[in-house]
């Protein structure tokens, strides 16, 4: 994930900071000298690195910091501060127009996931605004970039407009009109790119613009060309006159120095960042939670807000309910495991833990490919077999085990952990309710080392 070696050096700083009681300018300026060594290192660029540092130094040499009773935390504090004002400060929201369809043109390079991104930015908006967004094809240049923008549609279940291959200009004049009349109230169009920045595309773009006179132009961005992300953002913004950045891969980018540049040099605010390669995998830019990644201190918020969104407050209430009673069924857990997975990975979701180290997890990772087998073996159990675990008899786990490819073993281990589950969370019921009127017992016999199913 972004960062991850700007994180690990930016920690060994404070380290060093936090292990002496009282600080001098001379601990302040070798502590500067070591970020501003992360910060070039992560491909930031040089100019904002200098003026970072520079504020970050005049504010915590300040002498009521240094005679402060926690000078390390303030030093944090200001760092964090300096870090969020350059990320851009505020999450910057795409502007709604008051008059609907909202039109984002969406545009950038070839390569930089432009098509994928505008189908999910119209699934996200629709999620958390309940939109009706439209997507329009206006690339009739790139092989295959109007079937694949159908195809992602259709993956999402968002309608796409598209005329072949004819004038863009005009393709883009009849899907606005095309929405106004079916009723959507968002659209996004998907424009040409080049391998390069030229005069074509630039003049399509402009007549583009001139054309509908879009609400938001939203450039897409690829974070790992790190400091030409930054330069295409510029000369874009210089033609174009862009409002915002949508910046893709922030996954596969270690660095993030495109990330911590582009506000500052272009002025414009990252909106959006692209975490994955799934169709759910984009979110709304946080500056301030951004930067609390990049310190080590989590970035629990979003990790909420994945969970609102994957989990199905109503199925979440009943299987609570079921876990009470003790009628939890394999069912009800494989649907529990699908709406973890839908979270993202588990080593993206323990990374937003505050202290968590994200490198430290690459020894200790959670091991999907058993969550994979778990999921495998309930699927090939029939529906009477899930909703009641104990008919499963041998010759039933040997055909459970061939329908999935795995071994008996493994199908046994599962039952009896989700058996000690079940258990388990019968006596803690029965602790919650003081074991209806029974005298209390203490801890959990016979539940010895219970691991999860997974």
């Amino acid at each position: 994930m972004a960062f991850e070696g700007l994180t690990e050096k930016i920690s060994s700083a404070f380290k060093h900071l936090r292990s002496k009681g009282r600080l001098t300018e001379a601990d302040i300026k070798e502590t500067m000298r070591e970020i501003r060594m992360a910060l070039l290192e992560a491909d930031v660029n040089f100019k904002v690195v200098k003026d970072l540092i520079k504020s970050i130094s005049e504010k915590a040499t300040d002498a009521e910091i240094l005679e402060s009773l926690s000078p390390a935390q303030q030093v944090i504090k200001i760092v964090n501060e300096e870090l969020t004002a350059l990320l851009g400060g505020q999450n910057a929201r795409l502007t709604i127009s008051p008059e609907p369809p909202t039109i984002v043109m969406m545009a950038g390079l070839q390569g930089a996931g432009k098509t994928t991104n505008c189908a999910k930015l119209a699934a996200l908006l629709r999620k958390q605004q309940q939109r009706r967004p439209l997507l329009v094809a206006c690339d009739v240049y790139r092989p295959a970039a109007i079937d694949q923008l159908k195809v992602v549609g259709k993956q999402l279940d968002i309608p796409v407009f598209d005329e072949g291959q004819g004038d863009p200009v005009a393709i883009a004049r009849h899907g606005i009109d095309f929405a106004k009349k079916n009723g959507f109230d968002l659209v996004f169009l998907d424009t040409a790119g080049r391998l390069h920045i030229d005069e074509k595309l630039m003049n399509e773009l402009k007549d583009i613009k001139r054309a509908v006179d879009p609400t938001e132009i939203v450039l897409v961005v690829d974070a790992m060309t790190g400091q030409d992300a930054v330069t295409v953002a510029q000369t874009f913004d210089e033609a174009l006159g862009i409002d915002g950045v949508l910046m893709s891969k922030m996954d596969g980018d270690a660095r993030g120095g495109a990330a911590l540049s582009v506000k500052a040099v272009t002025g414009k605010p990252i909106k959006f960042i692209g975490t994955g390669e799934k169709l759910g995998d984009i979110e709304p830019f946080h500056p301030d939670r951004m930067a609390s990644r990049i310190l080590g201190m989590g970035d629990v918020l979003t990790l909420i807000e994945k969970a609102q969104q994957s989990f199905d407050q109503k199925q979440a209430a009943e299987t609570a309910k079921k876990m009470m009673a003790g009628k939890l069924t394999l069912t009800d857990f494989l649907e529990q495991l699908q709406q973890m997975k839908n979270m993202g990975s588990m080593e993206e979701m323990l990374g937003m833990l505050p202290g968590v180290d994200a490198k430290a997890l690459a020894g200790a990772k959670v091991d999907e490919k058993q969550m994979a087998h778990t999921e495998a073996i309930i699927r090939s159990m029939t529906p009477k077999e899930r909703d009641n675990p104990s008919i499963i008899n041998y010759s039933r786990k040997k055909r459970i085990a061939a329908g999935c490819g795995l071994t008996i073993e493994q199908v046994n281990k599962l039952l009896k952990q989700f058996d000690a589950m079940q258990k388990m969370t019968r006596q803690l019921t029965n602790m919650a309710r003081g074991g209806k009127g029974k005298k209390k017992r203490r801890g959990f016999p016979g539940l010895g080392g219970l691991k999860l199913p997974f």
